[in-house]
């Protein structure tokens, strides 16, 4: 018999689910902006050939673009937000890939417009940006068109590269539909046998952080084989990316993979090894927090799933709403304006998908557009760590809220440099009101064992991810094989790295980590920008904190530029400089500290 089961989509009230009727009242009218957007590609192909015309014309097709871009991402974003709660959908799977097969087509029937703007001329457009009123907010695009035209190729091989995207999304969508569709996973059980506890994405994270540990070894164990008995698909899913990535970089001209991730936002690769090399130089004080582990849980081996196990006995719940009453004191010194969106957001307006249900896909997101809500999917579990994750989450939709209303629809859009600066200074800045305010022996200790969790995903896997996706890159560009032996090797290595000498390794459950990641791996060089990102918001949440002149006026103003600037130059106008390492010692300097609290509290 289950002792705790999941709810059925169904089963989830009203007032708990996003509301994506606010998007499009029904299927049916989102079937109609479908079929619109395609009646209009006729109008798009109108335009090629004319930008050149005259500074009215391509004033007529900038608006034109935008406003078909607008349409198409709310189209996508209404059937890929459905299916994302639900992933046995099979409606919402088929709306999924109607959205992302007519994206592709977008795609190829715009692909003319950026090399024609080349061939116009940098110099004439910007005659034309400052000698006219409509096309003056289009100097940093122009900029930025000029610094990527050494990789924008001609109109036929942008179409043809534009066509592709939609058959190369099969390798992230395959890997997707085994990790939230087909793997079923063992029940995890308790130390006497007598409890059975259902083994889900929503559920892990909690079956995780139980003191029985048997259930914690059963549940880690359980999702562990789960993945494994799908390597050899997954592996083959993900080297068909790589390659996508690979094939992608040479098609535009980069010497590399890490190139052509980083270039688009102007982030110098030196960004990405500074992290690296600052990582591996601190690991010592991750070694320190194993050991503290090991030596508070009285175990002679710790293994991976201790990591979350609780140090004290006393259990923390925190209710959706007080979470976000939390939050909400925690943003205070952002002013009125910004709490009071957030708790409309959060309270009134459905912004969040919030409790787990059978079907929800792994993880939590953010993700709108222009004249949508920021919506945010997650499985909320009454714990301190659900309270993080929707800090977090509301850090990125705040962003997107702020961006939308400032920008137009062309730099509406950040980077995912910039986008995980403003999650995780919503955590930095809710940690610090709650270590201020919450007193307790057991609540302080709780929270900075939820400090630690979240740094050890942002801070520690996300790093050795990086490396991973650095190192499979690579052996990918000199035509070496990655199959599954090959990639659960080298992620075990970089893991027994990692972990030293103060964590016991099961080489081959935690060698396959890399399959429980569905869509980061997939999205080329993603995951390092989660370290810089907690690195960057680090500083700027204790400029904020300790009241200097200015730090919020900065930090509003980062929220509103959007993409209206290059990250790093939005980050150094808020205070802080990724380009050089300081700030990500910064961020182990405030790791090494929650690790000396848990010290003095526990040892």
């Amino acid at each position: 018999m289950m002792d705790t089961t999941v709810r059925s989509r169904a089963e989830i009230p009203l007032e708990h689910t996003w509301d994506l009727a606010s998007i499009f009242p029904s299927p049916a009218e989102w079937d109609a902006k479908l079929t619109e957007i395609k009646e209009r590609l006729s109008s798009a192909r109108a335009f090629q050939g004319r930008l050149g015309e005259s500074p009215e014309v391509l004033a007529e097709w900038l608006e034109f673009f935008q406003a078909l871009m607008v349409d198409m991402q709310r189209v996508t974003m209404y059937a890929t937000l459905d299916y994302s709660t639900d992933t046995n959908n099979q409606a919402a799977a088929a709306r999924t890939a109607q959205a992302t097969s007519l994206a592709a087509m977008v795609q190829a029937t715009i692909s003319f417009a950026e090399p024609e703007l080349m061939q116009i001329g940098f110099d004439v457009l910007r005659s034309w940006q400052q000698s006219h009123a409509q096309l003056r907010i289009y100097a940093h695009y122009f900029d930025n068109l000029e610094r990527m035209s050494a990789h924008v190729r001609s109109a036929e091989v942008e179409e043809l590269l534009g066509q592709v995207e939609d058959p190369f999304r099969t390798a992230a969508n395959t890997h997707g539909i085994l990790t939230n569709s087909e793997i079923v996973f063992a029940p995890a059980k308790s130390a006497d046998g007598a409890q059975y506890f259902e083994v889900t994405h929503g559920t892990l994270s909690a079956l995780l952080h139980s003191p029985d540990r048997e259930v914690r070894r059963t549940a880690w164990e359980s999702y562990a084989d789960g993945h494994l008995a799908y390597k050899n698909t997954m592996a083959n899913a993900l080297a068909a990316g790589v390659k996508q990535d690979v094939f992608r970089a040479r098609a535009r001209r980069y010497t590399s993979s890490l190139e052509a991730a980083l270039t688009p936002p102007n982030i110098p690769i030196a960004v990405f090894y500074n992290l690296i090399d600052v990582f591996r130089r601190n690991l010592p004080t991750w070694h320190r927090y194993w050991r503290l582990r090991r030596n508070v849980l009285g175990v002679d081996a710790l293994y991976e799933y201790d990591i979350k196990a609780p140090l004290t006995e006393e259990k923390i719940e925190i209710p959706y709403r007080q979470a976000v009453e939390w939050i909400c004191e925690g943003m205070a010194p952002l002013g009125e304006e910004y709490v009071s969106i957030l708790r409309r957001g959060a309270l009134e307006q459905r912004w969040i998908d919030i409790y787990p249900n059978k079907g929800k896909r792994l993880g939590a997101f953010s993700y709108g557009g222009p004249g949508t809500h920021p919506f945010i999917m997650m499985s909320y579990t009454d714990d301190i760590f659900s309270l993080s994750t929707l800090a977090h989450e509301l850090g990125h939709s705040m962003h997107s809220y702020f961006s939308w209303r400032t920008q137009p629809a062309i730099y509406g859009r950040y980077t995912l440099f910039a986008a995980e600066v403003a999650s995780n200074f919503n955590q930095a800045l809710v940690r610090d009101y709650l270590l201020r305010t919450q007193s307790s022996r057991a609540f302080q200790i709780a929270l900075l064992e939820e400090a630690m969790s979240n740094y050890h995903r942002y801070f520690f896997v996300m790093p050795t991810l990086a490396r991973f996706e650095l190192e499979l890159h690579e052996r990918a560009e000199r035509g070496e094989p990655l199959t599954a032996p090959v990639m659960i090797e080298l992620m075990a290595d970089l893991f027994a790295e990692g972990y030293g000498d103060e964590l016991t390794l099961d080489r081959e459950r935690t060698g396959g980590v890399w399959a429980h990641f569905s869509t980061h791996l997939y999205s080329n060089f993603y995951v390092y920008q989660y370290a810089t990102g907690i690195s960057g918001a680090n500083a700027l949440a204790r400029a904020v904190l300790d009241g200097k002149d200015g730090a919020v006026e900065r930090y509003l103003e980062f929220l509103h530029a959007g993409g209206s600037r290059y990250p790093l130059d939005a980050l150094q106008r808020a205070g802080v400089d990724l380009s050089a390492p300081e700030p990500v010692n910064t961020a182990f300097a405030v790791l090494a500290d929650y690790v000396g609290r848990l010290e003095d509290f526990l040892l």
